[in-house]
């Protein structure tokens, strides 16, 4: 099986696309419709796959009839009332079993398709569902079956720990060593803002250093450890756990802490795919080599991140749906006083918006193939392989996990805040959703690592192939090929600028071979910069933390943008690509990569790539031409990676377009609209208040 084969759609050009996707209902945005260059079913199935679609459309059924999953209307619930509502429909999600252990293994992929159905939904609804099952599927399988069983029988809710910093040792019992114990030297060792502990979690799987009775540390490794009585949900004995309180959104999923005082586990209780103790207290793994074992870790503590990166497409999936259908029904101004015209229609607008549909696009297909590449990995971990390339595998991903996560959060940020703003008033009114998308969105921006901090790891990765390469003369490559090219550095950074004309810019071809010379410059740069740190006597942290700003942090984000251009220029370019929709694919594809690319035109003239003005004036027009093509494209885009309008929520995003009657409708159906306010008679009383405003004469 290809590493693509659990996320590639199988796409059928037949009458089977017509099955379970109904015409839109007819409107005010049938113009656009119609001006689409191609059939949004056809690019529907080619994203989806038939049994993917089918596996959404029902999952979106089930939520949209059952009345649990009723949208609340009316006053906003407490977040004690949120978190009850999300448990209770967390409940009912395990009772309809959408996931079997056999589903899951005879195709990952569909545990995203849930994720991604449940996210648009209720993204606090979706964390606590796959904080339970994410972790079992992903973290357990080295669990004894017979284990997992008897945890799985009575807990409805499964947290996912990483506590990076408690110390664990292996304890002696009856002459041999049977139990780990847990412990959290003092509080600065706490582990905050742990998914579904601050009230339901009963078990944890904690990511901790592991110390051995010798004295060494074998640094992280994981182990699950009971936190809750689960008859009870009071703390077990050492256990101190607690809630963290309202955060600025997902309020349905209660974040906590722990701290752990000498708690013992069996010995059973370690995940032990990288590492294990055996019962004479000594430390084995199959890695001989400990970079290959701290490879394979780092490997498989990218799922979370991975996870994210696709997250944010989503959030920007929905965001976009709601400002693209608004902006081509929203009519203000026009030529003459008495025609108005689609706000759409405007140069301004659409430069605002759609290159974030480009953005849609790109990224959605970059999220399925890491995860593809993901999924490679952890079935070389299930199969015990320990050759090198897994371990480089390991490295690879985690090096770009950790700046697909800050590209995908940050994009989704500036782009759902981009699409609140077009949308005007209506766009800041709760009820249209888009406020809730962005605060929902914004800790993804902070979990599993903050953006930042991050993306340090990711040019950490790329200066050690380059110092690899000049001091061993070690070709470079990685099983993802995403460094390949880097074999050439000296070579591409003797190219310049070679496009003609605005046309010649708007083939992806173009920007690629410009971000290509964008890395290997900056990675020059940055290694300078290091080097001449040290050289100035400063010790390696010191002199790479001083590299960061305008050097390494830009290093990690051209090379995450170009392997999302890549990526995306291949899809565009495949043979497997319907024809019918590659077109309006490598439309996207430019769009995304010119306006990507023009964030660095500074660095791009700086390293002599460009000269003269034509390069940047050229790459602007670009710009503005595809978005100016796209614009009748946009409805169609939209509708085929848009939810159903229950999943939806937002009136100004409903695929009528009947943006006016739908809004009129949510706002009269508001609780007390027409009432005056309980506090009245405060505003007719003649009796004088405190701090009375009346002048004194």
């Amino acid at each position: 099986m290809s590493v693509h084969s659990y996320t590639k759609a199988k796409y059928d050009r037949s009458d089977k696309m017509e099955m379970g996707l109904p015409d839109f209902p007819s409107g005010p945005l049938d113009i656009y419709r119609k001006k689409a260059s191609f059939n949004w079913k056809e690019m529907v199935m080619f994203l989806e796959g038939e049994d993917m679609l089918a596996f959404k459309q029902h999952v979106f059924r089930m939520l949209e009839n059952d009345p649990i999953f009723a949208r609340q209307s009316g006053e906003d619930m407490s977040t004690e009332r949120m978190r009850e509502v999300t448990f209770r429909r967390c409940k009912q999600l395990f009772r309809y079993d959408f996931l079997t252990r056999d589903d899951i293994m005879a195709n990952p992929w569909r545990t995203v398709v849930l994720n991604d159905c449940l996210g648009m939904y209720d993204w606090s609804l979706g964390a606590k569902y796959f904080l339970n099952k994410g972790v079992i599927t992903l973290c357990c399988l080295s669990v004894p079956f017979i284990f997992l069983s008897s945890v799985c029988m009575y807990i409805y809710i499964y947290i996912y720990m990483c506590v990076s910093v408690l110390r664990i040792h292996y304890t002696q019992v009856n002459s041999l060593f049977q139990e780990f114990v847990i412990h959290s030297p003092d509080f600065e060792a706490a582990k905050f803002w742990v998914g579904n502990l601050g009230k339901t979690a009963t078990h944890a799987v904690v990511f901790a250093q592991l110390y051995t009775p010798d004295g060494a540390c074998h640094g992280l490794h994981s182990f699950i450890v009971q936190v809750r009585d689960p008859k009870t949900l009071l703390a077990m004995p050492g256990v101190i756990v607690g809630d963290m309180g309202k955060k600025l959104g997902q309020n349905g999923l209660d974040n906590g802490f722990a701290v752990f005082h000498n708690v013992r586990i069996p010995r059973e209780n370690m995940l032990n795919k990288t590492g294990d103790v055996t019962p004479e207290g000594h430390y084995v793994t199959p890695f001989k080599d400990p970079n290959k074992r701290f490879g394979a870790s780092l490997g498989a503590l990218s799922g979370g991140r991975v996870s994210i990166s696709r997250m944010a497409v989503v959030n920007l999936k929905l965001a976009m749906t709601v400002a693209i259908r608004f902006s081509a029904t929203r009519h203000q101004f026009g030529p003459k006083d008495d025609q108005e015209i689609p706000v759409i229609e405007y140069q301004l607008q659409q430069w605002r918006l759609i290159p974030y549909l480009a953005a849609v696009y790109a990224l959605d297909y970059f999220s399925k193939s890491i995860f593809g590449n993901f999924v490679e990995f952890q079935i070389g971990m299930m199969m015990k392989d320990n050759s090198d390339r897994q371990a480089e595998l390991g490295r690879e991903i985690h090096a770009i996990s950790c700046s697909s996560k800050p590209l995908g959060s940050w994009t989704a940020q500036r782009g759902i805040q981009e699409c609140r703003e077009a949308c005007g008033g209506h766009g800041y009114l709760a009820m249209n959703r888009l406020g809730s998308i962005r605060d929902d969105n914004d800790p993804n921006c902070t979990y599993e690592g903050d953006n930042n901090v991050l993306l340090q790891q990711t040019s950490n990765y790329l200066l050690s192939q380059l110092h690899a390469k000049q001091q061993d003369g070690v070709r470079i490559e990685s099983p993802l090929e995403s460094v390949n090219f880097l074999e050439d550095f000296d070579s591409i950074l003797e190219t310049r600028f070679t496009a003609t004309s605005v046309e010649e810019c708007m083939d992806s071809a173009v920007p690629l071979a410009a971000y290509k010379w964008l890395v290997c410059f900056l990675l020059r740069e940055s290694e300078r910069r290091v080097a001449k740190e040290k050289a100035s006597g400063k010790a390696d942290f010191e002199a790479r933390n001083n590299s960061q700003v305008f050097y390494c942090r830009s290093l990690s984000i051209v090379y995450i943008e170009h392997t999302v251009v890549q990526r995306f220029h291949d899809q565009t370019h495949d043979e497997d690509t319907p024809a019918v929709l590659r077109p309006v694919l490598k439309q996207l594809c430019a769009l995304y990569s010119l306006w990507t690319l023009s964030n660095h035109m500074a660095t791009l003239y700086q390293g002599g790539y460009f000269s003269g003005w034509e390069p940047a004036d050229w790459i602007q027009q670009a710009i503005l031409t595809l978005c100016s093509q796209l614009k009748d494209e946009a409805i169609a885009l939209v509708d085929a990676v848009a939810p159903p309008d229950f999943i939806l929520n937002s009136p100004i995003g409903n695929a009528d377009g009947e943006l006016y009657k739908n809004l009129w409708s949510t706002v009269m159906q508001g609780n007390k609209v027409l009432e005056r306010p309980s506090w009245w008679a405060e505003f007719t009383s003649d009796k004088p208040v405190v701090g009375s405003l009346r002048p004194k004469l």
